[in-house]
């Protein structure tokens, strides 16, 4: 290898990274506090161990080292060691013994040890140490991964970036998976492919999700993350994935043998593989990014990468002396996007995985730190605005998870348009009218007023309706769900009253106490032959109103992998350390299961079907044209509009909602009859949707504890229409979509002739115009 050579793109400012050029790399690292920085080249020496070459980089011109290193090659492992001042009091943790990964590296190799030389400061075996004393002399190469060189421009396989899906909003259903834990029992997937980035796109997994509707997977972290030293001495490991480590770098464990035989550039591969084969299939992939902290941990954690570069500048202080970190995420190691070279890196990372990857969108964990300034959250924050106005980025899915534990940190509908967000009150809703209240109203307490269900239903206007012009984010801007990663699965909901989460380690302290759910008298299992059976068909009957109610309602649905097939997880509401079958989706389905998937499929297709249950405007409850019937309306069990103090009263445990659209609010290649989400019918029904768009739709939820006999809401007269009637198409009393037939068969699918309908308890109907 030569001298270091002058760049042949020294007129431009250097790339971060290390990227490939001619018959070299050119590598540029930020540490702005250091008084310098080499470029660390590893290789295995004779005797199996590691040979290092050190490269010392020019700098620092803005914070940035640099050079051009010719004879370095794609594969090559790599890392940096930064000298400067060790002062923990000001801020700066500069140790020259510590090999620290490169913040832009697009292959990691190895794994972080959780021994002391893993720390920048002395500690002992049990990792106690004082923050603020000496620096620790042994050296971590051996504890830490190495970075290594992937020519991106030399990748193998089609380009995913070129054949996105490009699904609109108001048609898309996502489904929320991990990509270990969607394969890893699916016995009909080979072997060697389950629990992999090449799993998800096997042509079974595929079908699955084309079957049950979805259009868009959101994936668990993907970026390369490391074990939390507390989980490591417990034996636990990070199944989620939220302690990101390389926001460039795929996570290598999740691809098959071989690409990790392979090296880096393999993983990234069959990640890109995996990507473009899902766009094949009309699928848009979205990833969970954790940009808000990293997995050196909070004072008194490791010294991987940023911390050993720049730990005052990526870190957020909270401006004492000595040098204190500021956490808002819980995690203690909280980036600071007051800065302009986190706000980049970030920007970098996106457009990253956006270009190469293809990905289609992203999930941004905790996003209200990204939009923290010197005074707080703000949606005029650079790094939001550049998220809707970069050309890479722009018009691709972006959400919000509107909060973190800050001050302040609770901002659902406050994040600027078009960015969409989880909706944590869609999820408390819901779960309180369908589980919580009727528990409390099985021992005699008052429940929670409808009008916090019928705002849910109908798009979330009090969070989302802001902006400037009103009403312009629509209500495809709330991300409904019932369940995520985080917390019960949607079986577990209606089996249990109280979290069980010994197997965590934590004495059962973790997690949320605040579930909203019911075991409907029995906690935990119950088998069909134990003296509790009698709950079983109810607890069933829970589940499908808890889907029903997410798919049929107004805003964009979120399904969490498994749910569709009552996937368990044995009351644990925070399995973020049990990668094991605790987390992973279960594929054998039992009977009731069966029942379950064609139920989940039925109601997507119903969605689809119909652009009442999906409109992307929010409903004024006026016509949308002139002499027209208005777009929504509210009905109490006898018929009668509901006024003021109805929406007041904690008995009302039954509501009427009616959905009418006038056809524009269907966009092209909407069409249920040629969208490739929608199942073939296997008759020449039309489930009521009129062919010029016009669409009526009744939903009628009874959360009550016995029947009631309900008046149903006239129906609109639609365009065309000739006089049509009410049509039942769904009950969520019905175990399997097939009893939809039996049903027509006994006249069952009508109103009586007086115009009414019997409601079981605890039941949820929708009829359609037709």
């Amino acid at each position: 290898m030569g001298p270091v050579q002058p760049s042949p793109r020294r007129d431009a400012p250097p790339r971060l990274g290390v990227h490939v050029a001619g018959d070299g790399v050119e590598v540029a690292v930020l540490a702005s506090h250091a008084t310098g920085v080499d470029l660390c080249l590893l290789d295995e020496d004779p005797s199996g161990g590691t040979a290092e070459r050190r490269v010392p980089l020019r700098g620092p011109s803005h914070g940035v080292w640099s050079a051009t290193v010719p004879g370095v090659r794609p594969g090559q492992r790599y890392g940096f060691r930064a000298h400067g001042a060790w002062d923990p009091a000001a801020g700066l943790r500069h140790n020259p013994a510590k090999l620290l990964v490169d913040p832009y590296a697009r292959g990691l190799v190895g794994a972080v040890g959780h021994g002391p030389e893993s720390y920048g400061h002395v500690v002992d075996h049990a990792l106690r140490g004082d923050w603020y004393g000496a620096a620790d002399p042994r050296d971590s190469a051996g504890s830490v991964p190495h970075a290594v060189v992937v020519d991106v421009a030399a990748l193998p396989g089609p380009d995913p970036a070129v054949n996105r899906p490009w699904v609109p909003w108001d048609r898309t259903v996502v489904y929320e998976a991990h990509v270990k834990g969607l394969t890893a029992l699916a016995h009909h997937l080979p072997p060697e492919l389950r629990g992999t980035y090449a799993g998800l796109a096997h042509p079974a997994v595929v079908a699955h999700l084309l079957a049950l509707g979805v259009t868009a997977v959101e994936l668990l972290p993907v970026h390369a993350f490391s074990d939390e030293p507390h989980l490591v001495a417990k034996g636990l490991r990070n199944y989620w994935g939220y302690s990101t480590l390389g926001f460039f770098a795929p996570h290598a464990a999740y691809a098959t043998a071989a690409a990790r035989a392979a090296g880096p550039a393999a993983v990234l591969a069959e990640l890109r593989t995996t990507v473009h084969a899902l766009h094949e299939a009309g699928l848009e992939v979205l990833l969970d990014v954790v940009y808000n902290h990293t997995a050196e941990g909070g004072q008194g954690g490791q010294h991987l990468s940023w911390r050993g570069l720049d730990n005052s500048l990526y870190y957020l202080h909270d401006g004492n002396v000595p040098a204190t970190y500021a956490d808002v995420t819980g995690t203690g190691s909280t980036l600071d996007f007051r800065r302009t070279a986190v706000v980049r890196l970030a920007l970098d990372s996106l457009r990253y995985w956006a270009q190469v990857v293809g990905v289609d969108g992203f999930r941004f964990d905790l996003a209200v730190t990204l939009g923290r300034d010197w005074s707080g959250f703000t949606p005029q924050h650079p790094f939001l605005v550049a998220l809707v106005t970069d050309p890479v980025l722009h018009g691709l899915k972006m959400v919000a998870e509107p909060w973190d534990v800050g001050s302040g940190g609770w901002r659902t509908g406050q994040f600027p348009e078009p960015l969409a967000e989880w909706n944590d009150r869609f999820r408390n809703a819901v779960r309180s009218f369908w589980l919580a209240d009727p528990g409390r109203a099985a021992h005699g307490l008052p429940g929670h007023r409808l009008r916090d269900l019928a705002t849910r239903l109908s798009g979330s206007v009090d969070l989302f309706g802001h902006g400037d012009p009103p009403l312009s984010r629509g209500t495809v801007a709330s991300v409904n769900f019932v369940t995520a990663h985080d917390g019960f699965t949607l079986a577990d909901l209606v089996a249990y009253d109280h979290k069980h989460n010994l197997a965590n380690g934590e004495n059962n302290r973790d997690g949320t106490d605040d579930n909203r759910s019911w075991n409907h008298g029995i906690e935990g299992p119950v088998t069909a032959d134990s003296p509790g059976a009698a709950i079983v068909p109810l607890r069933r009957r829970s589940v499908r109103n808890l889907l029903a109610t997410l798919l049929l309602s107004a805003g964009t649905p979120m399904i969490t992998a498994g749910d569709e097939m009552g996937r368990t997880q044995q009351g644990n509401n925070n399995a973020y350390c049990q990668d094991d079958e605790t987390s992973w989706v279960r594929w054998d389905r039992s009977p009731w299961r069966e029942d379950l998937l064609a139920t989940a499929r039925r109601l997507v297709e119903l969605r689809a079907l119909h652009p009442t249950l999906r409109t992307p405007r929010f409903f004024t409850g006026r016509p949308r044209r002139e002499g027209g019937p208005p777009d929504l309306g509210w009905y109490d069990a006898a018929g009668d509009a509901m006024d003021h103090a109805r929406w007041h009263s904690t008995d009302l445990r039954t509501l009427q909602m009616v959905r009418t659209t006038d056809g524009t609010d269907d966009g092209p290649g909407t069409d249920p009859r040629t969208d490739p989400h929608t199942d073939d019918r296997t008759d020449d029904r039309t489930d009521g949707r009129h062919d010029d768009g016009h669409d009526a739709t009744l939903l009628v939820v009874h959360g009550g504890l016995a029947p009631v006999t309900v008046t149903l809401a006239a129906c609109p007269d639609l365009p065309g229409g000739g006089g049509a009637a009410w049509r039942l198409v769904w009950d969520s009393v019905w175990e399997h979509p097939a009893e939809e037939r039996s049903a027509a068969i006994e006249g069952g699918l009508r109103p009586a002739p007086d115009g009414t309908a019997l409601l079981e308890p605890l039941s949820l109907r929708l009829y359609v115009a037709g």
